[in-house]
């Protein structure tokens, strides 16, 4: 944009739900990029305020009033126990955020009396742990000390006790990250979004209108970007639309993010546009800056780029139309530096669901999240979505660029933890961006996403180690030799043991993505990954994972050619609305969603140290095979 062009005012919103000890990055990314070129920009978390507002003396108050307006016989019983300790609930609620925002410290002591909070259901988790000499069931995870995380656990459970209410008395939809997730996850139909969003208000509903116009005329935007990364994200940023579009009718929105990028490409629902005015594809900076020339009338509706809108006359009025004009993206070196401002860094919340010192860095802690280069330099992963520009247009920015953004973000901050949020990390950037920071003493505490590839050397884990890497996830998938081919992972088991060992050995905490039902998985191929999952724990090469279904997606290799992959595709119905997963037929028959109990199961225990010497087929509810794995093939594969 020019610099004669009219100021617009742009107001970046990341609608409920994304996460609550962080903000989602994609406002921080355009906020900076669009201030980079003088465009007058801010940004609100509308996430974090809703569960504020809600979670609150006087949300509480408004909560207790929805659960008392359901006759006694139909409550539920988180709403009954809510209901009879209201007094509990009002005296204990602040306090307890500003402990969980880090305000209020020293409450842990009372917290950990297990006499100050009101326990629901949410609290008889804790019995499981529990000895048989009655011993303190948390003693396992924090000893005599952890008083901190001891009490932000307690905490946590605290807050999920009163989600629980919410979702019986208020909405049965609400989650603290996938809010009303069912009505947008792959419909090929606008049809439950749009009932959802004619159905009177509910008491969230409400909540976030009146954060959305504080929000606006506080800002006074001309425009509005709703960023949605997730399909837990859309149905309340579609309630923001629509409450701009009913009272603040002057100002445009703007619809995109990683939802749209991947289910809406497709799109010809104009019911949509009720609610927002464009949908954007794919990087968003390029786009955005033909749109705001489009709004302050110096560029052409024909010169939009990458852009869906609805036509309101001629002989296309009604229907949505897409127009990409092609110009070049804005080059990843020439993105600007993201910029929080604007967003209340200091009351984020900091949970702690699981134990695991792992798995916990993605609820706990607020982390600046920062991106080191666009897409993925692999991009050959059968599963993944390697048709998208997200994935597919590999662009790095250098270390000293990379070090310059990190040292502004640190000085806005003044919280030096990085999350690297790379869909995998390229192990050239890496070493050249932890010599950059040991150059110029920079010192941060990062982690990120990688590919367990054999370029990470023992004294590359070390060197990173040395800049400040603290943990590294990356994508081990289905532990088995044959399907990891299949995949295109470009890994095996043995090498996925060296490297993780290699992190580990150097203080590097390693998580592993995991994943079941890909097409021809068998039975016998579910139980030898599950036997090389529990010696990888055994040997000390990961600490952490997570089990997901495999879902096959349009946009990747497997949705692309079936056939390669032993697999046949269900026929999609017609969608004028989101389009992603598709159905398939795997020959093999395998029962998945039995597997997968087990797996997640197994894996829920392999974390907390429970179970590593026994018999994987002790974790399965039906009868299973013997595993085929050598008992010590990772130990042998590590030269043990």
């Amino acid at each position: 944009m020019s610099a004669a062009a009219p100021a617009l005012r742009v107001l970046s919103l990341i609608p409920p739900m994304t996460q609550l000890n962080t903000p989602y990055p994609s406002t921080a990314y355009l906020t900076g990029f669009l201030r980079s070129r003088g465009i007058p920009a801010a940004q609100r978390d509308l996430a974090l305020a809703l569960v504020l507002k809600l979670f609150s003396r006087d949300g509480l108050r408004r909560v207790r009033a929805a659960v008392q307006a359901i006759p006694l016989p139909d409550r539920g019983m988180a709403s009954r126990h809510f209901d009879d300790g209201f007094d509990r609930y009002l005296a204990t609620i602040a306090p307890v955020i500003a402990f969980l925002q880090g305000r209020d410290p020293t409450l842990a002591h009372r917290i950990n009396t297990r006499t100050f909070l009101p326990e629901g259901a949410r609290f008889q988790t804790l019995d499981v742990y529990v000895s048989e000499e009655g011993e303190d069931p948390l003693a396992w995870a924090f000893g005599a000390l952890g008083l901190q995380d001891r009490a932000r656990h307690l905490a946590t459970l605290y807050l999920n006790d009163l989600a629980d209410v919410l979702r019986e008395s208020v909405d049965p939809r609400f989650e603290f990250v996938r809010y009303a997730e069912q009505l947008a996850t792959s419909q090929p139909t606008f049809d439950p979004l749009r009932d959802a969003l004619d159905a009177p208000p509910n008491l969230v509903d409400e909540l976030l209108r009146e954060l959305t116009l504080d929000a606006v005329d506080a800002e006074r935007p001309d425009v509005v970007l709703l960023s949605v990364p997730f399909p837990g994200a859309v149905y309340a940023a579609l309630r923001i639309g629509q409450t701009i579009r009913r009272e603040r009718p002057g100002i445009k929105i703007l619809l995109g993010g990683g939802f749209v990028n991947t289910e809406l490409r497709e799109l010809t629902e104009p019911r949509l546009f009720d609610y927002v005015d464009f949908v954007t594809l794919d990087a968003g900076e390029r786009p955005l800056l033909a749109l705001l020339e489009h709004i302050a009338g110096r560029r052409g509706q024909q010169r939009l780029v990458r852009c869906f809108i609805r036509e309101e006359t001629g002989e296309l009025a009604g229907q949505v139309r897409y127009i990409n004009f092609v110009e070049p993206d804005v080059p990843f070196e020439d993105v600007g530096t993201p910029t929080w401002d604007g967003l209340p860094l200091h009351d984020y919340l900091s949970l702690l669901d699981m134990l695991n010192p792992m798995n916990r860095l993605w609820s706990d802690g607020r982390w600046n999240k920062l991106t080191i280069a666009h897409g993925c330099y692999w991009k050959k992963c059968s599963f993944c979505d390697i048709t998208l520009d997200y994935i597919s247009r590999y662009e790095a920015a250098s270390a000293k660029t990379l070090v310059d953004r990190i040292e502004a973000i640190v000085a806005e901050t003044g919280q030096t933890g990085f999350h690297f949020v790379d869909e995998a990390a390229p192990p050239k950037v890496l070493k050249a961006l932890a010599q950059e920071l040991i150059a110029r003493q920079v010192s941060i505490s990062w982690w990120g996403n990688v590919r367990f590839e054999k370029t990470f050397t023992p004294e590359l884990c070390q060197l990173l180690a040395d800049s400040g890497c603290i943990a590294i996830s990356g994508g081990l998938e289905v532990a088995s030799d044959r399907l990891l081919q299949l995949m295109q992972k470009g890994v095996s088991v043995e090498q996925v043991a060296r490297v993780t060992r290699a992190f580990t050995e150097s203080g590097i905490l390693v998580h592993a993505y995991l994943m079941y039902g890909f097409p021809t998985q068998t039975v016998q191929d579910t139980v030898d990954a599950l036997e090389y999952v529990r010696q990888l724990f055994e040997n000390g090469c990961i600490q952490s994972g997570f089990f997901h279904r495999f879902a096959c997606t349009v946009h990747s290799p497997v949705g692309k050619d079936p056939k390669a992959f032993g697999v046949e595709l269900l026929p999609l119905p017609p969608s004028p609305f989101a389009k992603n997963d598709v159905g398939f037929i795997d020959p093999t028959g395998t029962d998945h969603d039995a597997m997968g109990d087990a797996l997640k199961k197994a894996l829920y225990n392999f974390m907390h140290g429970i179970g590593l010497e026994q018999d994987v087929r002790r974790w399965f509810s039906v009868r299973v095979p013997k595993p085929k794995v050598q008992k010590h093939f990772i130990a042998q594969a590590l030269g043990a």
